[in-house]
């Protein structure tokens, strides 16, 4: 019966393996002196000092210790420069490891360990002088700094991915919150009226009533379906149907009607296909500003362009009603927001000869 191999817990059994054998194999290598078995020595060390290497990325405290106790007892083995610049060597580039994987405290103490070891070998079996020592702890230093450095910077860079995440987060519930509101408000500003109507004409011309309530049914489905469509959308399970664009405006104008609001929708310059984004931009402006048209402004109709230019769309809602609202509620809110996402320009307010006005600029 076999077995499968996981190749992480080979090379983890491997580097283990190294890192036991690592401290006898160097003093092997170093009490060898000038035998014949000195190349195949020297080439056993350097394997297993790749494997002892390799256990930096997840045990670089093991990986430290392991170098500075294998090279110390070379030191004191054989009392040589060559020694003590491999044993600066190593065990400086497992420090640096230490400080890019490790917490400041933790490697700070690994520095200090290294730095005294470094320097009471040199200085007990070597008879160093001031300026070696110096350069010893030079060297620890710039080993530590370099690896701190290291870990600052991914800290750095997983502050920023968290921070991107959530401002990718608050970016989406705002515009889950904008779809809703303008879907919602407009289908249910239209059913509140329908349903008003319906109830003042329900026994003296049933017809009316009838006519009013069909525009909430017809109301009510479409609203359920666009609700369905955005909550498929965010289950990722695939959209039910294209979003609604400019070229929906007069099944919107006809359901506006049905809320007693005639909508002239007009269209200048060439008509032509644009951006999804900036045709749904469009569609909930123009649904929006229709919405407060419908609440507040008290008239029979109102007027709908839509301008296409060369580098732009150019959206205007505009009634000669009550003058509106301004400032109340989120819908001019939401307007702005949406068409500054698009780095677009939207004004609105009263008109200068009475009623109210909403204008639109989305580069397409």
């Amino acid at each position: 019966m076999s077995f499968p191999l996981n190749p992480r817990g080979v090379w983890t059994v491997l580097a283990w393996c190294g890192a036991v054998l690592y401290p006898a194999v160097v003093q092997v290598t170093f009490m060898s002196g000038g035998s014949g078995f000195q190349q195949l020595d020297v080439l056993a060390t350097s394997v297993l000092t790749l494997l002892v290497l390799g256990m930096a990325p997840r045990r670089p405290l093991s990986m430290f210790t392991v170098l500075l106790v294998a090279w110390t007892c070379a030191l004191v083995e054989m009392q040589i420069g060559t020694v003590l610049l491999l044993l600066v060597l190593l065990v400086d580039v497992g420090l640096g490891f230490v400080a890019s994987l490790r917490s400041r405290p933790v490697s700070l103490g690994a520095a200090a360990v290294a730095a005294a070891v470094q320097a009471g070998l040199t200085a007990a079996f070597l008879n160093a002088d001031v300026s070696l020592l110096a350069a010893l702890l030079l060297a620890v230093v710039v080993a530590w700094t370099a690896g701190n450095s290291v870990r600052s910077r991914r800290t750095h860079a997983d502050e920023l991915r968290v921070r991107e995440t959530e401002r990718a987060v608050a970016e989406e519930r705002l515009r889950i919150a904008r779809e809703l509101h303008d879907m919602v408000a407009h289908s249910v500003g239209i059913i509140a009226i329908q349903a008003g109507v319906g109830g003042r004409v329900i026994e003296t011309q049933p017809a009316e009533a009838r006519k009013a309530l069909a525009a909430i049914e017809a109301t009510s489905r479409d609203t359920l379906a666009s609700l369905r469509r955005m909550l498929t959308g965010l289950r990722k399970e695939g959209a039910l149907g294209p979003a609604p664009g400019l070229d929906d405006l007069d099944r919107l104008a006809a359901a506006t009607c049905d809320a007693g609001v005639r909508v002239d929708v007009r269209r200048t310059g060439t008509r032509r296909p644009v951006p999804s984004d900036v045709d749904l931009c469009a569609y909930r402006v123009v649904q929006e500003a229709l919405t407060n048209v419908v609440r507040h402004a008290d008239v029979r109709a109102c007027r709908v362009t839509v301008g296409y230019r060369d580098d732009r769309v150019e959206i205007e809602i505009e009634d000669e009603g009550s003058g509106g609202v301004v400032g109340a509620g989120f819908g001019i809110v939401g307007m702005r927001e949406r068409v500054a996402l698009l780095r677009g320009e939207l004004t609105a307010g009263p008109r200068p000869g009475g009623g109210f006005r909403v204008a639109a600029r989305i580069p397409a």
